[in-house]
């Protein structure tokens, strides 16, 4: 039987789709492969890492089904990408092997039973479903998802809070030393809903989801249940298991009020940061701030005894402030914004500085301090 029957680049778009989540090295040796099904002359993809599931559907010729079975992911993608993009490829099925033809290659690869595939069991009670632009929250994951802790032993820091409440969507993300925070608005109203996603399903969906605008942008569907997320875009659909725990209130960490201000150019204070951090060692990235009536100096120091330092002119009025931060942590702010001017916010040389956006209110980002 033809499974299927399609030029290169279409194949090949359709199984990288779902193959994000697939790992080379796996307890389950069928982990590593993509369920194919085929129903009529549609071709029915799905990936699994017992803990997220993707799958697509594509109309890629061959003969009707129902067939199903499973082959080595990567290694059909490895193939297909070798492979020029105009030439027709097919997959036949024969006995417990597939054989992928293109041009005068033949390539036989081993299946195992579809039956055996470890498919993710759906929650049967998702809440309310609601829809955003995918640029929106491809944008919006963008503004926090480097705030994320990366192996902490607190598991529910190593991803990133949603809460859809009313009209809005907030997206938080802290390591325990500085908080992302960036929210959009929403076309309806949804009851409240608080779910943490793990740091490997936000990787995914910043990989998958399109930046595409316009006046028809393509859409994003999205449902909550207790354990779960269930995302639907495009011919793709992706459930993922939640992070279970308590999320830090993020509205307690966020500083109000402090009394000194100034806002900077972003690439500014961006190339004097950079220039600052060569001289950071590995061990300790502390940068030093000198903020003063006209003035802000940027300072850096190594166990060589060398020293950076740095002067950006800035509106400000206030008191002299001396403080240190973890210049990784300023960078990757900075970095991750495409707007001209940033607000710095601070209090003293020992508390929390904020830094938002002059011309994106649903932003905020608080940093804490470092001993210099």
């Amino acid at each position: 039987m033809i499974v299927l029957k399609a030029r290169q680049d279409a194949v090949l778009a359709a199984l990288q789709a779902v193959s994000g989540i697939v790992e080379r090295r796996h307890t389950l040796p069928i982990l590593a492969n993509v369920l194919i099904r085929k129903n009529g002359g549609e071709v029915e993809l799905t990936t699994s890492d017992l803990e997220i599931q993707i799958r697509t559907h594509a109309e890629l010729g061959g003969d009707p089904g129902p067939y199903a079975t499973t082959v080595g992911a990567r290694k059909l993608i490895d193939i297909l990408r070798t492979l020029p993009a105009d030439q027709t490829v097919s997959l036949e099925s024969q006995q417990a092997k597939l054989i992928l033809k293109a041009g005068k290659s033949k390539f036989t690869l081993q299946t195992l039973a579809a039956e055996d595939f470890p498919l993710v069991q759906e929650s049967p009670t998702f809440g309310p479903a609601f829809e955003v632009p995918q640029g929106t929250l491809k944008k919006l994951l963008a503004e926090v998802s480097f705030a994320m802790a990366v192996h902490d032993i607190r598991y529910y820091l190593n991803g990133i809070l949603f809460v859809a409440e009313g009209s809005k969507l907030a997206l938080v993300a802290t390591d325990g030393h500085r908080l992302a925070y960036s929210a959009a608005t929403l076309a309806n109203e949804v009851p409240r809903q608080e779910v943490i996603l793990p740091r490997k399903t936000v990787t995914e969906l910043q990989r998958l989801l399109s930046d595409a605008t316009g006046e028809t942008p393509p859409m994003l569907r999205m449902q909550f249940a207790n354990n779960q997320a269930k995302f639907s875009f495009g011919a793709l659909e992706f459930v993922s298991k939640l992070v279970e725990g308590k999320f830090p209130d993020y509205n307690r960490v966020i500083p109000r009020n402090h009394r000194n201000g100034f806002t900077i150019g972003r690439t500014a204070l961006l190339a004097s940061l950079q220039r600052a951090a060569i001289l950071t060692s590995d061990k300790f990235k502390g940068v030093r701030l000198n903020i003063e009536p006209g003035v802000l100096r940027v300072a850096a120091t190594n166990a060589e005894q060398e020293e950076a330092v740095d002067e950006l002119d800035i509106d400000y009025g206030g008191e002299a402030i001396e403080i240190g931060f973890n210049v990784t942590y300023l960078i990757d702010v900075l970095q991750n914004m495409s707007q001209d001017l940033v607000r710095f916010e601070l209090q003293d040389g020992n508390s929390s500085a904020l830094i938002t956006l002059p011309d994106h209110p649903d932003f905020k980002y608080v940093v804490m301090p470092m001993r210099i």
